[in-house]
């Protein structure tokens, strides 16, 4: 597994793509699921903050937080697009690592400086107490209705080495 800043360094137009899928509405937002402790899924609503310390969720005390203390393996996929692209989505899978620290720490200050910039310098209330984790990536789909740029219409499937 490896982190977002080190697979936008190894696939540089997928993470950019994939990027481009998370904030296709001018902030990120995109759909986590996590394991529940019997373990079936369970998937929330999450504002991902892709920044230079990589792609982080923050996450409020509840039972999403208990899963990713619990079990960190994760899958994350982007909202959906409006038309002709309804079909086009982006989904990164693999294991949520706590930040020791959370928004107090160095990566959460880079985290806090996205969050300000993606929502007009405007921070949701709570955003202090929230748990912050760094999503790192086993694996990544990319689904494009139509041909764009690198990538084909259809799945383009990457693993991390």
């Amino acid at each position: 597994m490896i982190t977002w800043t080190e697979f936008e360094k190894r696939a540089p137009a997928l993470a950019a793509a994939g990027r481009k899928q998370f904030y296709v509405h001018g902030l990120g937002l995109g759909f986590l699921a996590t394991v529940r402790a019997d373990g079936g899924p369970r998937v929330h609503p999450v504002c991902p903050v892709i920044s230079a310390a990589g792609l982080h969720v923050l996450v409020i005390k509840g039972p999403k937080l208990v899963d990713l203390r619990r079990d960190g393996r994760y899958a994350l996929h982007s909202e959906t697009c409006a038309p002709p692209h309804e079909d086009d989505g982006f989904a990164v899978f693999g294991r949520a690592v706590e930040v020791p620290g959370g928004v107090a720490s160095e990566a959460g200050a880079v985290v806090r400086e996205q969050a300000l910039a993606d929502r007009d310098g405007v921070l949701w209330p709570g955003f202090e107490e929230e748990a912050l984790f760094e999503f790192h990536l086993e694996r990544c789909l990319l689904t494009l209705t139509h041909a764009e740029n690198d990538f084909p219409a259809g799945p383009t499937i990457w693993h991390a080495p």
